[in-house]
């Protein structure tokens, strides 16, 4: 078994994935709020 430092771990990828999820969650929160504002000016 390799041995294994404390603190060595390159979280480069883990931090882009994390950034990717975020501007996900974001753009779908804004186009669910966008579809619900004209549901309600329609009237729907």
């Amino acid at each position: 078994m390799a041995d294994h430092e404390h603190g060595s771990m390159d979280s480069s990828v883990h931090e882009k994935t994390f950034a990717g999820f975020i501007t996900l969650v974001t753009r779908a929160s804004i186009v669910i709020i966008v579809a619900l504002v004209l549901l309600a000016l329609v009237n729907g």
